[in-house]
């Protein structure tokens, strides 16, 4: 089941609305006009209005499906996680200085997040992933998600990676996986270092580039997803903790 994230920064506000309450006075809201003298004299007029400190959305703003997203705010309503191994009280997902973090803090926790308001058939993505934590963990990245199948593609810290078919099965709530792919790879930058991703999933073939080099280039002729969503994940498996953060992640055309 898909988990929306909504980072803890909420409780901020929510305090100082207890304490104006019990101070007798309610903090005002932070869109709202300033409340007026008892006897208003006409201020000068800007000549351009001024801007909220956050655009507000409008009915004619539409929510992007080709774009990068690079983390800077504190909640991400479009997208949301799930896990398909592992205990989920012991791994969190945080923002931060332009980054989003990944904290796993047991064994074999797979943690997926996916951008939820767009299917894609052809598509990619270019990400880069900074690791923090143990050596012994790898990164993800999901197209053709459906909920029941997608394919993922792994890089492992050590310098390996593969390419799955990975099904959903509902009723033991885990998952299973098919190799499609796999290998080792010196572009990889192993230890605690940075990669930069890209991976495309165009018709029924998955290629993986990584720190610019292509890895691999391999068509699933034993699955045929047309479409679906798109997400990243981190992996721990049996050291922890694992820390990776993401610097950003961009969907983009093939």
């Amino acid at each position: 089941m898909k988990i929306r994230i909504l980072l803890p920064f909420l409780a901020l506000g929510a305090l100082v609305l207890i304490i104006g309450l019990a101070c007798g006075t309610t903090p005002p809201a932070t869109s709202a006009p300033p409340s007026q003298p008892s006897q208003p004299t006409q201020p000068p007029q800007p000549t351009t209005p001024p801007q909220p400190t956050v655009p507000l959305p409008t009915a004619t703003q539409s929510i992007p499906d080709f774009f990068t997203e690079e983390f800077n705010t504190t909640s991400f309503p479009n997208w949301s996680y799930f896990l398909t191994h592992g205990n989920e009280s012991k791994m969190a997902i945080t923002s931060g200085d332009g980054k989003l973090r990944f904290n796993l803090d047991g064994e074999d926790i797979w943690v997926y997040l996916m951008y939820d308001p767009y299917t894609y058939t052809d598509v990619r993505l270019d990400a880069r992933a900074i690791n923090l934590g143990y050596n012994n963990n790898n990164v993800s990245f999901i197209c053709r998600y459906t909920g029941d199948d997608w394919y993922e593609v792994n890089v492992f810290n050590s310098g390996l990676y593969d390419i799955l078919y990975g099904k959903w099965d509902n009723s033991r709530k885990t998952a299973s996986y098919d190799s499609i792919a796999d290998g080792g790879s010196t572009a990889i930058r192993m230890g605690k270092d940075t990669n930069d991703y890209t991976v495309l999933c165009v018709g029924n073939t998955i290629s993986l580039y990584i720190n610019g080099t292509k890895v691999n280039s391999v068509t699933a002729k034993n699955y045929a997803l047309s479409k679906g969503q798109v997400g990243i994940g981190v992996s721990s498996f049996n050291v922890w903790p694992i820390t990776v953060e993401w610097d950003y992640v961009t969907i983009g055309q093939p």
